[in-house]
């Protein structure tokens, strides 16, 4: 589905812009990536496996980031192919845990969530951010979730709790890296329609043998509804975290920007 209007790009903007965005090849990290692309950047992207009938990113290293070996590929990969690092988007992520709440989740599912949610993230800032010190520039935008704040407690609860973890390491890393000229900020969406949303909404209906509209509406209710009555666009996301990482945004740091339609009912 495309988006019924077009944002107006500046196709110079990050001219001479070294790029990673992690899971690049679908949702809301493929929107990111195309964004970055349109502006200029230098993109290199990763996933486990690159999508056979989707065009093909500018650079692409296919590697498992939630493991460490899959992460020192990536970063080696960076370094000799872009020649150094000026912007990382964490956008990788996603639960596969099926439904039955918190009986439901084994230990391995608990590792898995950590592993791609949280230290995926923490294993390629190790890797990378001593290039941006060294340089005294940066961005980072580490993609989390409103799940952090309002976990679905049927399916999610691991995931959630990753993702939570997440922002407040984001945070803390905001406040060591700042003074080295590194800008750090969180994404959080809600609902985003993507195909992981509907693969997730699909597990859901397996597991309690209804039909696909039950577990999406099973899914909002659990949220609390949409206000504005619909999902976001992963190229919404994606506007969103390129403003971020520009020198538009250049005194905002170490904050967290929520883009959920009005979801979260609270302050």
């Amino acid at each position: 589905m495309s988006l019924p209007w077009k944002f107006r790009i500046d196709d110079q903007e990050f001219t001479g812009k070294r790029v990673l965005v992690t899971g690049g090849t679908k949702g809301a990290g493929q929107a990111i990536v195309h964004r970055l692309v349109a502006a200029g950047a230098a993109v290199l992207t990763t996933a486990r496996s690159a999508i056979p009938d989707a065009p093909s990113p500018p650079m692409f290293v296919q590697a498992d980031v939630s493991t460490l070996a899959g992460i020192e590929t990536v970063a080696a990969s960076v370094l000799e192919r872009l020649g150094g690092i000026d912007i990382v988007v964490h956008s990788v992520g996603g639960s596969k845990s099926a439904g039955g709440g918190f009986a439901g989740l084994t230990e391995q599912s608990w590792q898995n969530e950590l592993d791609l949610n949280l230290l995926a993230a923490v294993r390629l800032d190790r890797l990378l951010v001593p290039h941006m010190i060294t340089q005294g520039s940066g961005a980072i935008v580490h993609i989390s979730s409103i799940q952090r704040s309002l976990p679905l407690h049927e399916s999610t609860t691991a995931y959630a709790a990753a993702k939570a973890a997440l922002s407040t390491y984001s945070k803390a890393l905001s406040k060591e890296l700042g003074p080295k000229g590194i800008r750090v900020n969180t994404v959080a969406p809600g609902w985003i329609n993507t195909t992981a949303s509907e693969a997730m909404v699909k597990r859901l209906a397996a597991h309690s043998g209804s039909d696909d509209e039950t577990a999406r509406q099973g899914i909002m209710d659990a949220l609390g509804g949409i206000p504005i009555g619909r999902p976001a666009w992963p190229q919404e996301v994606a506007e969103l975290v390129a403003f971020l990482v520009s020198d538009r945004a250049a005194s905002i740091h170490g904050a967290e920007y929520v883009i959920d339609g009005g979801t979260i009912p609270t302050v």
